[in-house]
């Protein structure tokens, strides 16, 4: 694949996940007021840490549809990668906001259990049935975007806790409705709680791998410095090893070469990218030729160059 080609390949998607974040943002943002009022209105504390979560929901998807404009973005003289780590770093301050919510509706559900408050089973009812629609509107429309998009992804999670909610809320009415049993609306928050942490922890994890600049899982260097030369008889050995990705999609690596005595450097070159590109997917690298002797070739500027 060409450079141009991917540029403009995610250049596209960059389009493409803008309009999905910008629906979701609307429809999340103008139902959010309602399901807060609801939420005092009827005391629900499932309903209102929907509401709360829905409204941090209204930050996050203006934050995730700022990194994704952020992002489109040309590469210039003080950033030679572009910006496409914004939508990393707008996906890490929302897996935080996540862990953060659930840290919030946990001391609130205890609080509540401990001290039962009085819920309006039909008012939490009838909120938590819309904000289900609403939810599973927002989710359809960003789960179908871009798979590989941790910015994405980031957003979709907030609106899947948001979705989560409104279940959980949908049930402790009916509960309350039919039985009065009050403790069923912080014990279902809990339960949602739980769930909202595993996938946080996930997202927060692995924007924060590619934030230290970790090593993609789907590379090992090690594997990498062994096949290189086991491919190509004019490499004798490969060492210094580095990879890295700017997004879940774009990896990037860098590797020192020693060549066998009287080995073409350019066609090694050239047999040296592609097997990093067929056989691994990276199609950025950057090469430093070694001959046995110690002398070291200056790189290949086609492949020095950061892109």
């Amino acid at each position: 694949m060409s450079h141009d080609h991917g540029h403009h390949h995610a250049h596209a998607h960059g389009h493409d996940s803008q309009r999905r974040l910008a629906w979701a943002l609307l429809l999340t943002g103008g139902f959010m007021v309602a399901e807060v009022v609801g939420g005092i209105l009827s005391g629900s504390l499932a309903l209102l840490a929907d509401a709360g979560h829905m409204l941090t929901d209204t930050a996050a998807l203006a934050l995730a549809w700022f990194a994704a404009r952020i992002s489109c973005r040309p590469a210039d003289d003080k950033r030679t990668y572009g910006y496409h780590r914004v939508q990393i770093l707008a996906a890490f301050v929302n897996g935080l906001t996540l862990i953060a919510i659930v840290a919030w509706i946990v001391v609130e559900a205890i609080r509540r259990l401990l001290s039962p408050v009085a819920v309006l089973g039909t008012p939490m009812l009838v909120i938590a049935v819309l904000g289900l629609v609403v939810n599973v509107v927002v989710f359809v429309i960003l789960h179908l975007g871009d798979r590989d998009n941790l910015n994405i992804r980031g957003a979709a999670l907030h609106v899947l806790g948001d979705l989560l909610g409104s279940v959980a809320a949908i049930v402790a009415a009916g509960v309350i409705l039919t039985t009065g049993w009050m403790p069923i609306d912080p014990l279902l928050s809990l339960l949602v709680a739980a769930l909202i942490l595993r996938s946080a922890w996930k997202l927060t994890r692995e924007s924060g791998h590619i934030l230290l600049e970790g090593a993609p899982k789907e590379l090992d260097v090690a594997h990498i410095a062994r096949e290189v030369p086991a491919r190509l008889p004019a490499v004798r050995d490969v060492h210094h090893v580095h990879a890295w990705s700017l997004t879940p999609a774009r990896h990037l690596l860098s590797l020192h070469a020693t060549l066998e005595e009287g080995a073409d450097r350019e066609a090694t070159l050239v047999a040296i990218k592609a097997v990093l590109a067929e056989e691994f997917g990276v199609e950025h690298a950057t090469i430093q030729l070694e001959r046995r002797d110690g002398c070291v070739d200056e790189p290949d500027p086609g492949t020095g160059r950061r892109d």
